[in-house]
């Protein structure tokens, strides 16, 4: 098994699905198939105008030929395994390339800078996703702490290979990072009012939603997420109200006072659509939603 980097963008021409599959052809299967059973990390090439980087991880599970493509092969995600960063790595830093194994015995960038496929080293990898996930910004959950007990992030602090392989999978860090993504997105504004509360300790009064919840293997991926109000949040986890694949807001019929609720979203009667168009709700996600809460 090896750490291996995967090149995804978001206009890509493969049947990419990044919490779920990537696509690749024949020449990349013996590199790919090192990584299965570990980690790979995505990277939108710099070529792509305002590149991510590198921007999430995943496991890859199992690969297998493409069923509808001759001549293409699958890498399957680990379900539950994918995780957007908290926040981006450039390619670059001031040292050069994060991932140094790309540089040759002359210090500059080798051919396999552009393979989109490559195994990387331990060392790269780790380096990338310490820097992914230390995200020191004070946008955080809200908590109760008692009084006396500061309420601030502690940094990651990754003494060994296996903490690091730990906190990957822990549910307290991937909540947190999964708050961190989409609240950006949407720049802390509520998707079904517009409302941007901020509370008296300067932070966000919306929360992160998963529209397919974790616990129906709902990935921790921007695409899978809405900035929501308690109020709303309660209401879309409930079913009473959901989205169609182009952002409009549905009513339950089951709501007991629809005109009030009418009152309460977007007069538009459509949800604010995140920043950047390539974290728009997936379609995927929201047909699950709608198929598996929304009591209609």
């Amino acid at each position: 098994m090896s750490y291996c980097v995967f090149m995804h963008r978001s206009d890509s021409i493969y049947d990419d699905s990044p919490a779920e599959r990537y696509q690749f052809p024949k020449q990349y299967l013996g590199r790919a198939e090192g990584s299965i059973g570990d980690w790979i990390v995505y990277l939108e090439p710099t070529k792509v105008a305002g590149t991510r980087g590198y921007f999430a991880i995943a496991r890859v599970q199992q690969i297998i030929p493409d069923p509808n493509a001759l001549g293409m092969y699958l890498a399957l995600i680990e379900p539950g395994s994918y995780l957007d960063f908290a926040r981006s790595v450039p390619f670059n830093d001031v040292d050069g390339p994060i991932e140094r194994g790309l540089l040759n015995e002359s210090g500059n960038l080798s051919g396999r800078a552009q393979s989109a496929v490559r195994p990387i080293s331990p060392q790269d990898f780790h380096r990338i996703i310490e820097r992914g996930l230390d995200d020191q910004e004070p946008l955080l959950p809200r908590s109760s702490a008692q009084p006396g007990i500061q309420d601030e992030q502690a940094p990651y602090v990754f003494e060994q290979q296996r903490d690091r392989i730990q906190t990957l999978t822990s549910r307290l860090m991937r909540d947190r990072a999964f708050r961190k993504i989409v609240l950006r997105a949407y720049s802390e504004r509520c998707a079904i009012t517009g409302l941007s509360l901020i509370n008296g300790g300067g932070r966000a009064e919306v929360e992160a939603a998963h529209i397919r919840p974790v616990e129906a293997n709902g990935p921790d991926i921007v695409n899978n997420g809405l900035a929501l109000s308690g109020t709303a949040h309660w209401m879309f986890d409930r079913g009473l109200i959901s989205l169609s694949d182009d952002l409009e807001i549905l009513i339950s019929r089951q709501v007991n006072d629809v005109g009030r609720v009418r009152e309460f979203i977007n007069k538009t009667g459509l949800a604010y659509p995140p920043n950047r168009s390539g974290d728009r709700p997936h379609p995927h996600f929201l047909e699950w939603h709608r198929v598996n809460c929304f009591k209609n």
